[in-house]
């Protein structure tokens, strides 16, 4: 059975193992989870520029993690996003 989860850039469900998932954990820190195994919140975007636009656009980190998210935060995922291409 495959794990789906939902971008909360364009919010499409789509299996877990083809989105990008970032966390917060307990101190606060976002980071890009690679592993996918990293403890706590998780987001999932899609891996491609036009979500990561979306993403910065709306905020959603923002919401998602209920804080500011810094720009090193997005260019982390921009670098992770382009080096799979």
């Amino acid at each position: 059975m495959e794990k789906l989860r939902m971008c909360i850039a364009c919010r499409q469900m789509k299996d877990k193992r083809d989105l990008l998932r970032i966390v917060k954990d307990k101190e606060g820190n976002i980071s890009v989870d690679l592993s996918g195994k990293k403890n706590g919140r998780g987001a999932y975007i899609c891996k491609d520029e036009t979500c990561l636009e979306k993403l910065k656009k709306q905020k959603s980190l923002n919401k998602a993690f209920k804080t500011n998210v810094s720009e090193d935060v997005y260019n982390e995922i921009r670098e992770v996003i382009l080096g799979q291409k």
